[in-house]
């Protein structure tokens, strides 16, 4: 049975592309701010669960996986154009997240990382008048500067 026919300049250019991409490839991702939240998504079709590891460190997250090749020893090759192997992506995020409260969810084939905006971070509403009781007379005169001599 032939899938496809044989054509050396298109294998060339495969092999040539593949050398020249990055983990990208494997892991492709989406991030978008909804409300008060911050939604990072990223392709690992084939990858089970449990081979994917997340790690947060201060604002640097870090995602890595697996995805092996389900060929097995005297398996004829027709066709590999699905990356295999193992595959990182690492986000830098703002100070304005609260990575300690981020959580993570996978459903086929897409792990999504959600990360709140931190409180402080909110835009908030400030009244005028319940900062406390300090006012400041802004038409109140300065004391004259003394010149250096004893009082007369």
């Amino acid at each position: 049975m032939t899938v496809m026919r044989f054509d050396p300049f298109r294998e060339l250019d495969r092999v040539t592309e593949r050398l020249a991409s990055t983990a990208l490839q494997g892991m492709p991702a989406e991030a978008f701010r909804r409300g008060d939240e911050v939604f990072i998504l990223l392709d690992v079709p084939g990858v089970a669960e449990d081979d994917i590891a997340l790690t947060v460190e201060r604002n640097v997250v870090n995602v890595a996986a697996s995805r092996m090749s389900p060929r097995q020893e005297g398996d004829q090759v027709l066709v590999d154009e699905r990356p295999h192997g193992q595959f990182a992506r690492q986000f830098i995020l703002g100070d304005n997240l609260d990575t300690a409260r981020m959580s993570a969810d996978y459903d086929r084939g897409v792990l999504t990382l959600t990360v709140p905006v931190a409180e402080q971070s909110k835009p908030r509403q400030i009244k005028i008048g319940e900062g406390g009781q300090r006012t400041i007379d802004l038409n109140a005169e300065k004391e004259p500067a003394h010149s250096g001599g004893s009082p007369s």
